[in-house]
Parts: structure tokens; sequence; C-alpha cells
């Protein structure tokens, strides 16, 4: 929604302007405006510098930083905007300092005109080199730099201000400043706790400085901020370090940031769509909706739920929509709506990385989809009818088709998600949504699906599938128990050269017991037993406060036990480099009564094999699966299937 515009009658005392006087008179205040905001950053790093000097921390010998972890592929931090340029010159980096960064990182980078003032503080770097989003040791972050020479007579302060550029290039590399319409670059944050810097620097001015960086932290929450760490060498011999510089994007004063009351924003809030398009909200909102306060993420009314158990989408990297690009609907307003979302799918996100599929898991487009789809509902507000219950997000089942194979590595998926019904019935609310996937403009998924937010009291009362009894697996209710083999999933997985194992974070099975031409269609079952570790990720990322295995994780068990058995049983014997897909035009449908808690201890599941199809270079296996927390069957899985296909294989 474009700002309001005010205006007012002239005064007789009024003279023209013309346009030219007018873009010049702009052109100075916005100039005198950026050089006193730059006065400001450089006051402020000299009060550091003074603290230091005060209280004897400047010059002292700093023992060697501490050994850190590497951060997990699955939670490292997602640029807003990605660019094949990591090296600057001089040039570039005085395109920086005009403000002029799509001139520099490419097109993703442009936006809309927003963020005038968003630019280097200042011109003390000579050359960026070795730009990394995960380089350094901590894996969130490293590139190195020269720094002009100078003659100043403090030249800890040189080395302190161009480590603040430094982190500003890094700001501007991985794009925090695309989700904010009107911010400046800041020392500090509201909301972010202060980090002092520590200096160890005893050099001379007058020759150039070398600076190797790494990034030790950065979030979009409470705003978008980095804070980095520099080592300082001149000829090659290390001369100091600076620890701990933060640089934040934050709005400029009474800039808004979020949506108002009703979920509608008052004007743009600056991030810019894959295809050039301005989005309602930005990848900023739905980290604050996953984790921060869902006040800026949603509106005021959902303030109250970011100290509490409430819903919330999935964090981290299991969080899979990044933007909202349009909305119909009107908050509190429940029998419809539609939105259209963003989700970008770089090529080198933890699931491409540990599936044993040749493209895109199952787990992800159901996540991906699904997420988008409940996010319509929540954002509409069903819940706020009565805001002081706590109640917890449940998907109950659903029926999706994949439409035509597709690579989706480095892919924008769009999805149009609608609200069919909201129907309250005693203790939950239920919301039925369909929704359809776009990749190049062009359906890929499409599906339809059931959430429901139930209250405490109905969280503790659940049945299951079948009423509360208890339903042995098919093995287990055998008068003769019957012949068995065991395919060793986890032992597969401990030989780094197998192919087509499902690894690292989707290593959700360890073996699987089979019985040849057993289960209720004499084509084969699967059955499997395996154990709930609490401290599993994925624990972390869903949801806060309420930690459940995503139904989607569930289900992923169940096509690696296919997988596995598909494998097992010789079928990839004569295929060129053989890959896993998803089915094309086979619907499956699922349902859940109940979630697997990190209490649970183990889940039980089975597969039926109901046939096995054959085409030149594919083979394609469908069945029926259900899961099992101890003593209740609480998922049930029909036609779930998976296929193994040669590269190049012409379509099923």
């Amino acid at each position: 929604m474009p700002p309001a515009v005010t205006s007012r009658a002239p005064a007789a005392s009024d003279r023209p302007i013309s346009p030219a006087g007018v873009a010049g008179l702009v052109r100075g205040l916005r100039f005198a405006m950026v050089r006193a905001h730059e006065q400001v950053l450089r006051a402020q790093t000299a009060l550091q510098l003074r603290e230091f000097q005060v209280h004897g921390a400047f010059g002292a010998t700093l023992p060697a930083p501490a050994a850190t972890a590497r951060v997990d592929t699955e939670a490292r931090f997602k640029p807003l905007a990605r660019t094949a340029v990591t090296e600057l010159d001089g040039t570039a980096l005085a395109q920086l300092a005009a403000g002029d960064i799509a001139a520099v990182f490419g097109s993703r980078y442009a936006q809309d005109g927003a963020n005038p003032d968003i630019r280097l503080s200042g011109t003390s770097l000579a050359a960026v080199r070795g730009l990394d989003l995960y380089g350094g040791t901590r894996g969130r972050g490293g590139f190195t730099a020269r720094v002009r020479a100078t003659d100043h007579a403090a030249p800890e302060h040189d080395v302190v201000e161009a480590v603040v550029q430094c982190a500003q290039v890094f700001a501007l590399y991985t794009g925090l400043h695309l989700c904010l319409a009107d911010a400046t670059f800041e020392r500090s944050a509201p909301g972010l706790p202060d980090q002092p810097v520590v200096l160890d620097y005893a050099a001379p001015g007058g020759s150039d400085i070398e600076l190797s960086l790494e990034v030790t932290e950065i979030d979009l929450v409470p705003r978008p901020y980095l804070r980095i760490d520099a080592e300082a060498s001149i000829a090659g011999g290390a001369v100091g370090r600076v620890r701990g510089v933060t640089i934040a994007v934050v709005e400029k004063p009474g800039v808004p940031i979020g949506p108002e009351l009703g979920g509608v924003p008052a004007r743009w809030l600056g991030r810019v769509g894959r295809f050039g398009e301005r989005a309602l909200l930005s990848e900023f909102h739905l980290a604050h909706m996953c984790r921060g306060d869902q006040g800026i993420g949603m509106g005021p009314e959902f303030t109250p739920n970011s100290a509490r158990k409430a819903t919330r989408p999935p964090d981290g990297g299991l969080l899979l929509v990044d933007r909202f690009m349009e909305m119909t609907g009107t908050r509190g307003t429940l029998d419809g709506g539609s939105h259209r979302t963003e989700y970008d799918s770089p090529a080198d996100s933890w699931y491409y990385l540990d599936t044993a599929n040749a493209s895109m898991p199952n787990c992800v487009y159901m996540e991906t989809s699904l997420q988008a789809a409940l996010l319509l509902g929540y954002y509409l507000g069903p819940t706020l009818a009565d805001p002081e219950a706590t109640v917890s997000l449940r998907n109950l089942g659903g029926t999706a088709t994949v439409l035509r194979e597709v690579d989706l590595r480095d892919k924008t998926i769009v999805e149009h998600s609608q609200l069919l019904s909201t129907s309250p019935v005693p203790g939950s609310i239920l919301q039925n949504f369909a929704y359809t996937m776009t990749v190049d403009g062009e359906p890929f998924y499409s599906g339809d699906t059931l959430f429901g937010y139930f209250s405490d009291a109905a969280m503790a009362n659940q049945n299951g599938l079948d009423a509360g009894r208890s339903v042995p697996t098919w093995l287990d209710d055998q008068p003769t128990a019957p012949a068995t083999r065991t395919i060793d999933i986890a032992a597969r997985r401990a030989d780094p050269h197998a192919r087509l194992v499902s690894r690292g974070h989707l290593a959700l099975l360890d073996r699987v017991r089979v019985v040849d031409g057993g289960g209720r269609y004499g084509q084969g079952y699967l059955h499997a037993v395996q154990p709930i570790d609490p401290s599993h990720w994925v624990f972390a990322r869903h949801f806060r406060y309420d930690p459940v295995i995503p139904g989607s994780f569930g289900i992923e068990s169940c096509i690696q036990a296919m997988q596995e058995w598909v494998l097992d049983s010789g079928f990839a014997a004569g295929m060129t480099n053989p890959g896993f897909v998803l089915p094309v035009g086979l619907p499956f449908t699922w349902k859940y009564r109940g979630q697997f808690l990190p209490t649970d201890g183990e889940y039980t599941l089975e597969v039926h094999v109901k046939r096995v199809e054959q085409r030149p270079d594919r083979v394609r296996v469908v069945g029926e699966a259900s899961m099992w927390k101890p003593g209740l069957r609480i998922y049930e899985l029909s036609d779930i299937a998976v296929e193994l296909r040669a590269e190049g294989a012409l379509p099923w």
C-alpha cells in the first residue's frame, strides 16, 4: 500500500521551485544526513577506543580465540540474495559507498528505491577478496580485505573503522538490508544484547593492513545483524586482532517494519520478490513468527504470543517459506481467503545434501506446501477470538499429487494457497485448504489438507486411528512368526561411498525387517522399530515450546524403508546413474491422529507392498503404510510410493 501523502495550500509568500531545484535540495539533504550518520558511527568507534584505553584493555595480549564448533548445514544462515561476486576492487567498493549495491552484486539486490541511505560508511578498504557465505572456522562466513595505509595519529582507530566497513560489506553481500524499507547501518539494535569490542593492536600507521575476517553471528532477529572478528597483519606478520564488531540494519525512527492492526502494512515494507514484485512480508517477518516478536511478524494482535506456547511455523532450515507476496481475506473473517508465497530452494540446502533422491525429498515437498497453507490460515486469526487460550497446531491429513518431474535446485517455488473453510468444534478449530505449487510458471505439485488448532484438553485426550484400541502390526499378528531378513541401513550409511542412502539430517531409519512375499497383498512386507532421540535436531525446529516430529518426517521414514527394499531387491541393476524421484500422477493420502513426542521412546512402522510397476529404465513401488507410537497407531498412509529411474529415462 503506498504511503499516505499530505498536502497544503501554498502560502502567498511561497516561491515556486523548479523540478531540478527540488531534486537538488533532496540530494543535498540526503548527503548531509548520510555524512552526519557516518560521523555518529565514527564517534561511537572513538568512544569505544577511549574506553579500551581508559580501562587498560588496549594493547593487552589476548589469548588465542577458543575453538568453536562449525555451524550445522541445516542451521546455516540463509542469505536474502545470492551473487557470484566474491571479490571487490576499489571501483566496486566506491559504488557500495555510494549506495549502488545492485550495480556491484547484481539485480537480486535491487530494491525498487528503498533504503536510499544504506551504504558503506567510509572508504578505508582498498580491496575485498574471497567472500564466502559459509567460510571461516564457524561456517558462518569469511573473507579477507586490504586496508589503505594512512598517517592517522591513532592507527587503532583506522583498523576498527576498517573492520566496521568490512562487516557492512558482508551485510550487503548477504542482503541483510533487503527486508527493511528505510534503514541505516548501526552498531546496535533494539533487543540485541550489547557485545563490547575487544581490541589488541600494536602497529604504527603508514602501511597497508591485511584483514582476515570471520562472521561469528548472523541473524534476522531482533533486527538483521552480524558480528565479526578480524585478524590484522602487515607484510605477512600478525599485528593484532579486533573481536566483536557488530553491525545491524535498523529502521529509521518512525518507519514501520511490520504489519499494522489487522495484518495490513501501512506502507510497503521493503522486500522485493524473486521476480521483481513488491512483497507483502519478508524473511524478516517469517523469522519473527518462528522465534521472535509475532507482533512484528503478523501485527500487534499477536504480540502476546511471543513468549509463550503458541502456533509457530518451524524454525531454522526447516522453515520452508520465505515471502508472502499477496493475500486476500480479512483478519477475523474465516470463511475464505488466499495468498501467494515464494520459497527459494538453493542447491546447497541441507536436504539436497542428505537425501537419497535425485532432487528434493518428499518430506520437503510436504513441508513447504503445508507450511505455506497453514500460515494463510493462522494469519487470518482463528486463535484471536480467545487470545489467552493455549492451543497446538496439528496437521490431520490430506492428499497430494506430483504433477511433473522437476529438479528444484536453485529454483524459486511459488505456492498459491486457498482457505476453503474454518469449522469451530468443541476443543478445536479445523481449517481446510487447497494448494498448488509452481516453478518457472508451471504447476508441479497440488493437494488439499486439513489443519486443526487444539486445546490442551483435546491434546491430552487422543485415541489414535483405532478409537483407543491397541492394534498390532501385521507381523505381530501372525499366528506363526514368518521368516524375516534385515536390511542394515546404518551399515550402508557408514560406507562413505554407498549411493542412494539418506544421511545426516535425513538419517531417519537404521534397519528394516523384510518378509518376502508377505503383507496384506502378498507382494512383500517391511517392518521397522526406530528409537526416538529426544535431542534429535528436529525437535528444536518443530515447534518452539511444542516439540514434535513433523508428520512428513514419519512419512519419509516409510519412504526410506521402501527405497532400501527397492535397492535390496536388485531393481537398480542395469540402470545408468539411477536416482530416486517422486512418482508423477499418483495421488498420495495421509491421515494423522496423534504425534511423536521426544519422550515417546520409539516409533514402529510397517509397509505393505501393494504393487511393483516397471517401465523402461524405471520401477515404481506402491504400498500402504502405518506408524505407531507405543500402544497406539497414529499414521495411516495410502498409496505411498517410491520410484527409481535411470538418468535420462523417459517420463512415466
